[in-house]
């Protein structure tokens, strides 16, 4: 009986992992109309690192950002872009290297130079991202259409390489106001790294790449040609 205990228990935790794994599914996410016009579309692709700033407390150690040329080999084009002939520059990626003083709680914030707006009800964001097997945690900082920051944790830098992490936008947070359906949306406010606190020594580098966004535009395309715009 014992054995047969542990090993629904082992089934149970692999079971578990493997959810964890599985990207979410932006066409189960948040379904509160009838229809729906989920569209992928490109938030940024770090090619200017003018636009981005990184900062840790100074006490903490130095941190530095670049652009570093490359990126990861699985990226596929978005299938909206490509079918209406959009060739962006997508040659570079954003990197950041941090120079730890000394171990203990610290926090990397890897900010737009502004808040970087996304249309429609956003269901799923995702970011390419290179951790160099670290057990730091990424987090994504976004606000809301009320002006309500939220951070959701896109997961642990545990892992060799690059790889895509998608976090769903849950439907609790407010996208929208309900009298006016052409202000939608909410906005990136950039990334936190948590560091594990055993890891904070010696120097880490990090990347990121191709920041995009399953989003939900019916509301955008079904307003009326003849409806006024609320914007005087």
């Amino acid at each position: 009986m014992k054995r047969i205990l542990i090993i629904l228990m082992i089934v149970g935790v692999s079971a578990s992992l493997l959810a964890q794994e599985t990207p979410p599914d932006p066409t189960q996410i948040g379904i509160d109309s009838a229809q729906q016009n989920l569209q992928e579309i490109s938030i940024d692709r770090f090619e200017d690192p003018g636009f981005w700033q990184a900062r840790i407390p100074l006490d903490k150690g130095i941190v530095t950002h670049r652009r570093v040329q490359g990126g990861p080999a699985d990226k596929v084009a978005i299938p909206g872009e490509v079918s209406v002939g959009i060739e962006a520059m997508d040659e570079n990626v954003l990197g950041v290297k941090v120079e730890f003083y000394r171990r203990g709680p610290i926090s990397i914030s890897v900010e737009p130079s502004r808040p970087l707006a996304v249309p429609g009800i956003v269901k799923t964001i995702s970011v390419w991202v290179v951790g160099r097997n670290f057990n730091h945690r990424l987090n994504l900082i976004i606000e809301d259409y009320f002006g309500n920051v939220n951070i959701l944790n896109m997961g642990t830098l545990n892992f060799s390489g690059w790889k895509q992490l998608t976090v769903a936008v849950p439907p609790t947070i407010q996208q929208r106001n309900p009298h006016y359906n052409t202000n939608t949306g909410i906005k990136v406010l950039g990334f936190v790294v948590d560091a594990a606190i055993e890891e904070t020594y010696g120097t880490y580098y990090l990347y990121l790449d191709d920041m995009r966004a399953v989003t939900d535009l019916f509301a955008e395309e079904s307003r009326d040609a003849d409806d006024m715009v609320d914007n005087w």
